[in-house]
C-alpha cells in the first residue's frame, strides 16, 4: 500500500483575523475621540482674564464646581482632607504646582478655604486656572 494514495482530509486551521483587526481599529478610534472628553471631567465656567496659564499634563488639578463640591482630578474629596490627599500624590510639595479650577459663581470663601487647606499642608505653588477673555462671547 503506497503512502501517496492515502489522502486524509484536513480542516482549515488558519484563523481569519481581518474582522478582529476591524473591531480593534474601531475601538481605537472611539477611545481616541472620547479620551479628551473624559479628561476635562467636571464642568465649570472659569473666570475670564487676559493672562492665562496652561495646565500641564503632569500636574494635579483641583476643581470646585458650582455646587461648591471639591474634586481632586475627577474624584470628589472632602474639603478638609484635600491638603493631605494632594500632598500624598506629590513628589515635592514645596516646588510642584497644583492647579486650582473654580467656577466663577463660587463664593470667594469656598475658594479661600481650599487655598488655606493647601497652604496648611505645606503646598505653596498654587496656580489658578482661568479662561482667556476672547475665548467665548459674553451671554448677558
Amino acid at each position: 500500500m503506497p503512502l501517496l494514495s492515502r489522502h486524509t482530509g484536513t480542516s482549515l486551521s488558519d484563523i481569519n483575523i481581518v474582522p478582529f483587526v476591524d473591531v480593534v481599529l474601531v475601538l481605537l478610534i472611539i477611545f481616541m475621540i472620547t479620551a479628551p472628553i473624559l479628561q476635562s471631567g467636571i464642568e465649570v465656567e472659569l473666570p475670564k482674564t487676559k493672562t492665562v496659564k496652561e495646565i500641564a499634563e503632569s500636574r494635579l488639578v483641583i476643581t470646585i464646581d458650582r455646587a461648591q463640591r471639591v474634586y481632586l482630578g475627577n474624584d470628589p474629596v472632602n474639603i478638609h482632607e484635600i491638603g493631605q490627599k494632594v500632598q500624598a500624590q506629590m513628589q515635592n510639595p514645596q516646588s510642584d504646582a497644583v492647579f486650582l479650577r473654580c467656577d466663577e459663581t463660587v463664593p470667594f470663601g469656598s475658594f479661600a478655604t481650599v487655598v488655606d487647606e493647601l497652604r496648611q499642608s505645606g503646598i505653596q505653588n498654587i496656580s489658578v486656572v482661568t479662561e482667556p477673555i476672547s475665548a467665548r462671547p459674553r451671554t448677558r
